[in-house]
């Protein structure tokens, strides 16, 4: 007989903010949701990231991260995900670096190449719109060789010392 592997369950989250209730009440909400979901045994819960969009917190998704990682013990906390043409490589693995290292074994970095908002917000978050799918391998292979450590880390071969995560990784999904 051929045993199934164990399902994994997990949450994506967008932060709703519900009528009459501010940002503050959506991250407060997240973070009782994950302590359910840690409590009821499932693997992950992931924020999305979505910008200029009204009824949603989810635009800083590292920060709302950090405050669902300090709030809890053992489930993995993501993003689902980063929306690479709106970030530099080195900006991401800085932040999903200094999470993995408070949180170390709990992060996951969930990387995705879509723009994801009207062209207004899309001008005001990156400083060219020239991202589109051919830039998304090579940024994603940026962040893995600044995360990774080893010889030759880094662009043109150069040690990028200021990443807190030299001795771990985050987790990393390509959505």
């Amino acid at each position: 007989m051929k045993v199934r592997p164990e399902l994994l369950y997990s949450v994506l989250d967008l932060c709703p903010i519900g009528l009459g209730a501010t940002a503050a009440d959506a991250f407060r909400h997240a973070l009782d949701l994950a302590l359910a979901t840690e409590r009821w045994g499932y693997h992950r819960y992931w924020v999305a990231e979505h910008h200029n969009i009204p009824g949603v917190a989810c635009a800083a998704t590292s920060v709302v991260m950090a405050h669902l990682a300090g709030g809890t013990s053992r489930i993995r906390i993501g993003s689902g995900g980063i929306m690479l043409p709106n970030h530099a490589p080195l900006i991401i693995a800085e932040q999903f670096g200094t999470l993995e290292s408070l949180y170390p074994g709990r992060i996951d970095l969930g990387l995705g190449r879509a723009p994801g908002s009207d062209i207004l917000t899309a001008r005001a978050l990156r400083r060219n719109l020239g991202s589109n799918g051919k830039t998304f391998p090579p940024g994603c292979g940026r962040i893995i060789k600044l995360l990774w450590p080893g010889p030759g880390r880094g662009a043109a071969g150069h040690s990028w010392d200021g990443i807190a995560s030299a001795d771990l990784s985050p987790g990393i999904q390509y959505l």
